[in-house]
């Protein structure tokens, strides 16, 4: 034995623990990972901007005695019904068939509460959730799954799915575990089959064709309902430039921190872009078409409290959704069921196997023992809680920036931490005048 002493241990930064361990259960299974919930991966985020609160400069306003309003008009360019919101945090579309009935009713009831929409998802609209929801936006995807002209005209807008942020480009899952005899009857499909959606549409190709896609719901639905259409966050100048021309009310905008109930890991974790980088090219589309804040945007992917909502709308969003911090509020992942989180190989705040069916909070099942679990009322009055303090917390920031209304929230209001942040927003770094990358396109 050598008297030198030995080199300790060093773990490759490339071949990291949890990329062996995947290198191995690929090698084992032959099959690719899927789960739920989005990136894991630390991104660039909302986290590494910062509000400049009014002192000599500015003048604050008094949060006991003067208002900010935090209303929201959505759907105005050609509905006649526009959509009408207390607060601008909505509820992104999540599926009966991904969630339980119980999730999705407890979603109406906590969204009506706090006076915002909640959203169909794939599959179709369930009668808890349109009992339940004051203002429901109808998904239209690409699998047309659930699709009814009736239930068209009963929601209050239409969303129009081209992609989302977890998967750009990818269409939706969702396996046989889940399938049961409601969902398969909503969707039309064969109880306990795997249903994998289309990445496209059937019946469109391009904007010309989404054009007329538009104007054949308008035409159902009498002209009356706003039609979003909502993309993945990968080209936002150009698809939302395109959304415009074809006719959209609403863009919503996806950034790759959204979640979803299924997909491919290595696509949630490499595809797409972080919601930061994308909504100052969105806003820019807008604005050269001279349609900012007349066609409203809507933005989602990784949104958690009310910091991350003033931040969304300082950048020129007019609105944003929220999807896992819903679920979150509801129950999802909550360290009471650890027990049995330990059970199914996880632990509570990092289960993501959404698609195996078998959560302990009885939201991401289609089991009738698990699902009942969930009580929607107390879920809903938790949603509606966790609504009412994103929008103070909102309130509060706009306030003291000296804004009367969350919508008045704007880019000179921010500046960043990192130097990635600055590029992506569009402010500059603190402590200085510079925004990096300004002299290029964005």
């Amino acid at each position: 034995m050598s008297d030198f002493p030995r080199t300790p241990p060093r773990f490759s930064a490339t071949f990291t623990p949890a990329v062996n361990a995947e290198i191995r259960r690929a090698a084992a299974t032959g099959i690719y990972d899927i789960r739920g919930g989005g990136t894991k991966r630390s991104l660039p985020h909302f986290d590494d901007l910062l509000f400049l609160g009014a002192s000599i400069s500015r003048y604050p306003l008094e949060g006991y005695r003067e208002s900010c309003s935090t209303d929201v008009w959505l759907g105005t360019r050609h509905a006649k019904t526009p959509i009408h919101l207390a607060i601008p945090v909505t509820i992104a579309g999540m599926s009966f068939g991904a969630l339980s009935g119980q999730a999705k009713e407890a979603l109406g009831r906590g969204a009506t509460a706090a006076g915002t929409s909640t959203t169909t998802g794939d599959g179709g609209m369930t009668e808890e959730e349109r009992g339940h929801s004051k203002t429901l936006v109808y998904q239209y995807l690409p699998s047309r799954y659930g699709m009814n002209p009736d239930d068209l005209r009963r929601a209050d807008a239409i969303e129009i799915v081209v992609g989302q942020g977890a998967k750009p480009g990818g269409g939706g899952m969702l396996l046989g575990q889940k399938i049961s005899d409601r969902v398969a009857e909503m969707r039309d499909l064969p109880k306990g089959i795997d249903q994998r959606s289309a990445c496209r549409h059937p019946d469109w190709t391009g904007p010309d064709d989404l054009e007329i896609k538009i104007l054949e719901l308008r035409e159902i639905t009498d002209w009356e309902k706003p039609i979003y259409v909502k993309v993945g966050g990968s080209r936002p100048y150009y698809d939302t430039a395109l959304a415009v021309k074809a006719g959209a009310d609403v863009v919503v905008l996806d950034g790759m921190q959204g979640g979803t109930a299924a997909t491919q890991d290595v696509f949630i974790e490499h595809v797409g872009m972080p919601i930061l980088a994308c909504i100052p090219q969105a806003v820019k589309a807008l604005q050269d078409l001279g349609m900012h804040r007349e066609v409203q945007l809507i933005v989602s992917g990784g949104i958690r409290s009310g910091a991350d909502v003033a931040k969304a709308l300082a950048l020129g969003a007019d609105a944003v959704a929220i999807g896992t911090a819903a679920l979150v509020a509801l129950g999802d992942n909550d360290p009471k069921w650890e027990a049995e989180y330990q059970a199914l190989g996880s632990t509570a705040g990092a289960y993501d196997d959404w698609h195996e069916g078998r959560d302990p909070a009885g939201i991401t099942t289609q089991d009738p023992e698990l699902a009942s679990r969930l009580d929607p009322v107390l879920g809903g009055r938790r949603l509606s809680n966790y609504l009412k303090v994103m929008t103070l917390e909102a309130q509060t920031i706009a306030r003291a920036c000296g804004k009367s209304s969350l919508r008045n929230l704007e880019t000179e209001d921010l500046v960043a931490l990192t130097i990635e942040a600055a590029a992506m927003a569009g402010v500059p770094l603190a402590g200085t005048d510079w925004i990096p990358g300004r002299s290029g396109r964005f």
